[in-house]
């Protein structure tokens, strides 16, 4: 089979993650700070050793701001119902996914005014519209991706950041699809709260992830209970991690995104990087020279992380995954990618696209086979 659907979960992943998880489960899974013996000291060292590897992927100084999550939906959920509150505004984009869209939408209908900025049918992000929305009015919370999950294109951070932090809002960024393969580092690029999946280009399993949350940031707990500390108290303790992670955490897919960290450690994030921008550079290329195909995006590598989305003339998105599957034995996602509001933006509202997203395993030949099959797939429709 060729993978091309990394975009939704990262496959294959590093041989150590599941050496990781086996070598966890053998001799180190017992409840990590729940107890004084010694499988419990070490699940809480494999805990505390993902943490700092984590903080010093995100420049974070202080590893007790990482704070563990099921996944990057779970941690925006956590940040977005733990701060605002009735009477706030929010400013947001127009193709955000729906683990931003939906809470926000959610929020509206209990007081919460949400102001959307247009993008651009590329995707892109215009920062005097950025401006003229915080202009409007006082903004608690500027809440945007890092990159779409439908066409790839990356947002202007740094500058989006800046921008919050000048009319006196928090920043929050869902770094989704851009965690593990775009430098981030927390303080340089002005970023309140960050949140992160452990499966997609983290490169760890499913149900796992985090949220970094700012010094100057107070959030609410989602849920109160266990932690292991203050025991004889009612109340949730207050300081992090363990005022926002009540319950025992998945320490075994904690350990193997501990694993999984280590690989891009070692082959290095710029690496990856350099490698998603040739595959990219290579998809985009082939996609053009295939009649009655269309490109959504910038159409540009640099511009976007290694997600393309394209429509071919004569086929329904889902019967052109269905083919590349069947017959070809590529996999691929089709439709609108549980981001609507992305899709009326690039104008593929409601019969989404086709959805390539390239990872740092695949091959020169894997692209160039999905090529050939779009090729025979655009005769056919002919």
């Amino acid at each position: 089979m060729i993978y091309l659907d990394n975009a939704a979960t990262s496959f294959p992943k590093p041989p150590a993650v599941a050496e990781s998880i086996v070598d966890f489960l053998e001799h180190s899974a017992g409840n990590p700070g729940r107890s004084g013996h010694a499988l419990a000291i070490a699940a809480q060292a494999v805990v505390a050793a993902t943490r700092s590897q984590l903080a010093a992927l995100f420049g974070v100084p202080d590893p007790a701001r990482i704070v563990f999550a099921l996944n990057a939906t779970d941690a925006l959920n956590t940040a977005l119902w733990g701060l605002l509150r009735p009477g706030d505004r929010v400013v947001t984009t127009s193709i955000e996914h729906n683990a931003v869209a939906r809470p926000l939408h959610a929020m509206a209908e209990r007081g919460i005014e949400v102001t959307r900025v247009a993008c651009a049918a590329d995707g892109t992000l215009n920062l005097d519209d950025l401006d003229r929305a915080l202009r409007s009015g006082p903004v608690r919370l500027v809440a945007m991706c890092h990159a779409s999950n439908v066409c790839g294109t990356i947002l202007p951070v740094r500058e989006a950041a800046q921008r919050a932090h000048e009319h006196g809002a928090l920043f929050l960024l869902d770094a989704a699809q851009t965690a593990g393969v775009l430098l981030i580092d927390v303080i340089e690029m002005g970023i309140d709260l960050l949140a992160f999946p452990g499966h997609k280009a983290l490169l760890g399993p499913t149900g796992t992830g985090g949220l970094y949350v700012g010094p100057s940031v107070r959030l609410t707990p989602m849920r109160q209970g266990g932690t292991g500390t203050r025991s004889a108290e009612e109340q949730q303790p207050d300081e992090l991690p363990e005022a926002l992670e009540a319950g025992t955490p998945n320490t075994v897919g904690i350990a193997g995104l501990g694993a999984a960290l280590g690989y891009l450690q070692q082959r290095g994030q710029p690496a990856i990087r350099a490698h998603e921008v040739a595959l990219t550079t290579r998809l985009i290329d082939g996609l053009m020279d295939i009649p009655g195909l269309r490109i959504h995006g910038t159409g540009d590598p640099a511009r976007q992380v290694a997600t393309v989305s394209v429509s071919l003339e004569g086929w329904e998105p889902v019967d052109v995954a269905a083919a590349l599957d069947s017959s070809f034995g590529i996999a691929v996602r089709s439709g609108l990618h549980c981001a609507p509001l992305a899709h009326r933006t690039l104008g593929t509202f409601p019969r989404g696209t086709v959805r390539l997203s390239p990872g740092c395993f695949t091959t020169d030949d894997d692209v160039d086979q999905a090529l050939a099959a779009l090729r025979k797939l655009a005769r056919t429709a002919a």
